[in-house]
């Protein structure tokens, strides 16, 4: 089974070596630029997993679309791992607050830059665990 992976980051040269890192990996890799063109691509094929950077855009478009696709009926089940260069954001995003661990429903986070072995560990949890609630789910 082929497994698709979705990569929505606005970042060329970061995109490049992840996509890369999991090509070798037998993952097939999708990229899009921006959320627009990610949610599209998203609404019309079918993938087991998501990759999203926060910081894109004019700010955090990211969680924004984290939001509605945790909404959306035919996408809110896909796990989704988030890459970010937050910590460097954080003062952007959350001026004079700590950050709340809830502020986007994700189900990993991990920053940027982030190690080859540690992304393949994150992507196959993830896509172990969708696999576990597919099987429970009756009918």
């Amino acid at each position: 089974m082929n497994t698709k992976i979705m990569m929505i980051d606005d970042d060329p040269d970061f995109v490049a070596g992840i996509k890369s890192i999991l090509e070798k990996a037998d993952y097939s890799v999708d990229v899009a630029h921006n959320p627009k063109d990610g949610f599209q691509a998203l609404q019309a094929g079918r993938y087991d997993l998501l990759l999203l950077d926060i910081m894109m855009g004019r700010g955090a478009e990211g969680v924004a679309l984290a939001r509605k696709i945790r909404k959306d009926p035919k996408l809110k089940e896909m796990p989704v791992l988030i890459i970010t260069g937050l910590r460097e954001q954080i003062a952007f995003l959350f001026p004079g607050q700590s950050v709340h661990p809830h502020f986007v429903e994700t189900d990993e986070l991990v920053e940027k830059p982030v190690e080859p072995k540690l992304l393949l560990e994150k992507v196959s949890s993830l896509l172990a665990l969708a696999e576990e609630k597919k099987q429970k789910v009756p009918g």
